[in-house]
């Protein structure tokens, strides 16, 4: 099997360190290629980010079909143009989003998401409530730091800690990390927890949608064409000066 990780940034800087925390969900036999974007902004991080990056995303995307991928990943918790993408290509395709939550759903009556900035909580809002999951969502909390300075891992498990105890307050039985930017930290996060006797799972999303994609795969199936059909025959353009 082949997977196919969009990182929805326009610089590679990650993908190495991306390909690395994959691989420590994924057998051996499965091939990982990463790929970012040549066209959009540094981080998603507003709807506006997510707009710029949506043309990008989609044509690699598609790019990766092309060249035989199995499955894509679109490596961001906000799902950033997973929809459209389904509608151009005939295998699965997630983000973050959907995933985390749909595995945070077997192991809690309610989940928090700690995630990097206000700016993308009306953004995960919207998320679950697409999903229809709005009353299993116990708090969105914000540990209020970029997603391009999450690499102090210290200072990060800090910061996840201080933010998980607002959502414990809060009723969630489950955490979910709202950004697949937090490499590495959701095994860490979970054993500092558990050192004060809270026993709660921790959700990396990397893993989860990872996990999905092996399973829809296994199990042949792909985005249903009743929802995600194919765009209409016509001409498009692109915008300029957004």
């Amino acid at each position: 099997m082949k997977i196919h990780i969009v990182v929805p940034i326009t610089s590679d800087s990650f993908n190495e360190l991306i390909a690395q925390e994959a691989r420590s969900f994924l057998g051996r036999d499965i091939e990982i290629e990463v790929s970012c974007l040549t066209s959009g902004p540094a981080s998603i991080e507003s709807f506006y980010d997510e707009v710029l990056a949506g043309p990008a995303i989609v044509a690699e995307t598609k790019r990766a079909a092309a060249a035989g991928a199995d499955a894509v990943f679109i490596t961001c918790f906000g799902d950033p143009a997973v929809p459209a993408a389904r509608e151009i290509v005939d295998i699965p395709v997630v983000g973050g989003f959907e995933p985390a939550v749909a595995t945070a759903l077997n192991l809690g009556e309610r989940f928090s998401v700690v995630t990097v900035l206000e700016n993308v909580v009306p953004m995960i809002s919207g998320l679950a409530t697409r999903m229809g999951i709005r009353d299993r969502m116990a708090s969105v909390e914000v540990i209020d730091t970029p997603v391009l300075e999450l690499h102090d891992g210290d200072a990060l498990l800090d910061s996840l800690m201080a933010a998980s105890h607002r959502a414990l307050d809060c009723g969630a039985d489950v955490l979910v990390l709202g950004c697949t930017g937090m490499l590495g930290v959701a095994a860490a996060l979970q054993s500092r927890l558990e050192a004060e006797r809270v026993r709660v799972p921790v959700v990396d999303p990397t893993g989860a949608s990872l996990g999905l994609l092996l399973t829809l795969q296994s199990m042949g199936l792909k985005p249903s064409r009743r929802t995600y059909m194919p765009p209409p025959d016509k001409e498009r353009t692109t915008a300029a000066g957004v």
